[in-house]
């Protein structure tokens, strides 16, 4: 008997008894969340893919990046850091590392909003389920939810006593596991229970240190533990209360860059760093192979507690979410990528982001006569704290004069070079506090037994405060000294604003206060108990915020402007409008489950996040379109196999409307009229489960899972040499356990056929004609054991 499957739109619980298989009733209902009250699946208007607890261990899903390979249309991806990740919805995301910007699509645990997507990374423990919705979800979820909402609900302690535990070795040196126990503390009014993990292996790529100092020699690698524990009150009054806290701690190491493309500094990097240990000339990704001289540590601490209260009235439940976080993350890393030691950023604290948030949600939810209604509040308080520091290298010196001298001099500029002496550079500190409110409703009336008009507004009124201190230890004077020289060439370089004499010692103090009404409308008719088909339009909405980086007008010879720093960083909230017809339908007595929706989304002041090698532009592109299809599949002919899939046709694209603004600067030139970066046309997913019999109380039970991506260009520029070509990841496992799951053993093996695919691609910074890639992950394989009872 199946323990669980996914369909977006349709999903599979865990069945109960075994039934008469004549009667084919083989799916019980589907209950989520999506409209923040208890609704079967197939009753909600909106597309959703719904992944429960056997699925996430079949596909051996522990965190949301593993998540895409059963959501079409679900992209997440890292970039220089994996705290640095970003989740696209049908190719709607905010892309890079600007912690200035919010996410597109919200990832929710619990009831409780993570500020960022790198924030909500990490190992998922006992999940119920996980659901994924897609287009506009700014209504009810949180806040910033224009493309879409990973909800994940967690599993509560049980009054059942158990205790389960895995361990897990693979190849990398992988090896790990979790344990998990509960039960009741009073019987029938307290439960609790605490889940552990940790987890660690070698990196993914094989790292040239050159003269260091880095000894590390190997890249991308994992290594945490984290505690979850909860306790779960009830009683007969119709009250019941869930205490929820948890602590991670990561020290791991990454992300190095491969080279994609050599340009023509490679010559210079491999005299200064020593032949072979420059760059990997000629460029091949395939090998894995990354040079850094220095460290990518990346010590990540995250914790919170969370308190969710619920009170049954009979037709009304109130309900109360208090949550507090505190998110910190350390790191340092090779800035140009490369064996040659010319910029850096130290691994000692001089560059991290602590984000602390305190959330509140209030909201009212039941049903009188024929309106289901929903209404609430929510309140969230920001304190984000990052500092920035970008170091001159041993190398910086003789790689700029060489640089300048066409690689014939490598004293070229000596004396004004030598004022970047090693270890000195810009150190920044960004303050922001943001707080935001709202008030929420969604209400459903029956007009007739078959027709359901749902309604939802939301008022947001959201304000952010940010203080940039701008300094440098090296007084400014290498950028005075270039300026001297008169040579635009030599200036562009030396005054770049992470080495703008202008911004030392510059305090920067901005605010914004933005007022925003979003809400949905959605008509749904059933024609029959196997048929439902709907109408929806979205308005949703993305707070608008500050650019956390130097930004400074370009130089031009004579101009009182020139090399100014730009004091105005903010830009303005995202909006997007959203069309969606779909329908529904469950066939051949519910053995097919068939559900499509097609969608056209309209974006205005898009967040386009560039990066032009040194640092992050944000443009609020006028209008950004989607239009497509999502359509998904499951097919059970029989109790002990199942194949299900979905399919995600998204073209999404910047308007030619945007040509006027866009041309201006080269890192946008190329964006008017193209698809957007990460936004592949086609996405599908398929997976296929059975159980099969072995007798003697065994069952031989296996999963197979592939995701399929269609060609996108992976970076922000849509340079043509950084396209992504179509590709597809497949995954297995295989185990053997007993009927009633006390012991399983099983092998698995993701990748399978090592693919390799290219998650982000960006201009190699001071090596112009460069071009870098960070990677997807190889293929890993191994054993998990699982006891329990």
């Amino acid at each position: 008997m199946l323990g669980g499957s996914m369909l977006p739109g349709m999903a599979l619980a865990q069945e109960a008894a075994p039934q008469d298989a004549a009667a084919h009733d083989f799916a019980d209902e589907i209950i989520v969340t999506a409209q923040k009250r208890e609704q079967s699946l197939q009753d909600v208007p909106i597309v959703v893919t719904v992944v429960n607890a056997q699925l996430l261990q079949d596909a051996g899903v522990r965190d949301i990046k593993d998540l895409t390979v059963l959501t079409p249309g679900l992209t997440v991806v890292s970039t220089a850091n994996e705290t640095q990740s970003t989740a696209l919805i049908r190719g709607v995301g905010t892309a890079g590392g600007n912690v200035g910007l919010e996410s597109s699509v919200g990832v929710v645990i619990d009831g409780v909003y993570r500020p960022r997507t790198g924030v909500a990374l990490g190992d998922l423990g006992e999940t119920e389920r996980i659901e994924v919705l897609k287009g506009p979800q700014g209504t009810l979820f949180g806040k910033n939810t224009s493309a879409g909402v990973i909800n994940i609900v967690t599993a509560k302690p049980s009054f059942t006593p158990y205790a389960r535990g895995e361990f897990t070795i693979g190849n990398y040196d992988e090896f790990g596991g979790s344990i998990s126990v509960g039960g009741p503390v009073v019987a029938n009014r307290l439960a609790a229970s605490l889940f552990a993990v940790h987890r660690k292996r070698d990196g993914f790529y094989d790292v040239v240190t050159g003269k260091g100092p880095r000894t590390l020699d190997n890249d991308a690698d994992r290594h945490f533990w984290s505690l979850r524990g909860q306790l779960y009150f009830t009683n007969e009054a119709g009250f019941d209360a869930r205490l929820i806290g948890d602590i991670t701690r990561r020290d791991e190491n990454c992300c190095v860059g491969v080279q994609l493309v050599n340009g023509p500094t490679t010559a210079i990097v491999d005299a200064l760093a020593g032949a072979g240990n420059g760059v990997l000339s000629p460029a091949d990704p395939g090998q894995r192979l990354a040079f850094s001289n220095r460290d990518t540590t990346q010590k990540i601490r995250d914790g919170g507690l969370s308190l969710e209260m619920n009170y049954d009235l009979g037709d009304t439940t109130l309900t109360s979410i208090t949550a507090w976080r505190d998110w910190r993350w350390v790191t340092g890393s090779d800035s140009d990528y490369s064996g040659a030691d010319v910029l850096y950023r130290e691994a000692d604290g001089g560059t991290m982001n602590r984000f602390r948030q305190f959330s509140q949600e209030l909201r009212a939810t039941g049903s009188t006569g024929a309106l289901d209604y929903t209404v609430g509040a929510f309140y969230a308080h920001e304190l984000l704290d990052s500092r920035v520091a970008q170091l001159y290298g041993t190398d910086f010196q003789p790689f700029l004069s060489l640089l300048f001298s066409g690689g014939a001099n490598p004293a070229f500029l000596k004396p004004i070079l030598d004022l970047a002496v090693p270890g000195t550079g810009s150190r920044d500190v960004y303050k922001q506090t943001g707080d935001s409110f709202a008030l929420f409703t969604n209400n459903s009336l029956k007009i007739t037994d078959a027709l359901e008009l749902t309604v939802g507004l939301r008022y947001t009124i959201d304000r952010k405060k940010a203080v940039a201190d701008f300094n440098a230890t090296d007084g400014g004077a290498l950028c005075d000294a270039g300026q001297a020289t008169g040579s635009a060439a030599i200036i562009g370089a030396l005054c770049n604003p992470f080495f703008n004499s202008n911004f030392i010692g510059l305090t920067n103090s901005q605010k914004r206060t933005e007022k925003a009404l979003s809400g949905t409308a959605k008509l749904a008719y059933r024609f029959s108990p196997e048929l439902m088909t709907y109408a929806s339009y979205s308005r949703g909405y993305k707070a608008g915020g500050f650019n956390l980086d130097r930004v400074a007008l370009a130089y031009a010879a004579g101009s009182p402007n020139s090399l100014q720093p730009v004091l105005d960083t903010s830009f303005p909230g995202e909006f997007v409008d959203s069309f969606e017809i779909g329908f529904k339908s469950t066939l051949a007595d519910r053995r097919i489950f068939l559900n499509a929706a097609a969608f056209y989304q309209d974006f205005t002041d898009y967040q386009l996040n560039a990066f032009n090698g040194f640092f992050f532009s944000v443009f609020p592109v006028p209008e950004v379109t989607s239009k497509g299809v999502d359509a998904d599949i499951l097919w059970r002919p029989s109790r002990s196999f199942t194949l299900q899939g979905g399919v995600t046709y998204a073209d999404t694209r910047y308007s030619e409307k945007n040509r006027a603004l866009l041309s201006l600067t080269p890192s946008t030139a190329r964006l008017p009229g193209e698809r957007l970066n990460l936004a592949p046309l086609w996405s599908a997913s398929l997976s296929a489960t059975h159980e099969l019999p072995l007798g003697g109380g065994l069952i031989l039970r296996s999963n197979a899972n592939m995701r399929y991506s269609s060609s996108y260009n992976a970076g922000t520029d849509l340079n043509p040499l950084k396209i992504q070509k179509n590709y597809a990841v497949i995954n297995a496992r295989v185990g053997v356990g007993d009927e009633d799951k006390s012991w399983g053993v099983e092998l698995w093996a993701n990748n399978l056929t090592d693919k390799l695919y290219m998650q982000n691609a960006f201009d190699a910074p001071f090596q112009a004609g460069s071009i870098n890639a960070f990677l997807g992950a190889p293929r890993t394989f191994g054993v998990t054991l699982r006891a329990g009872f």
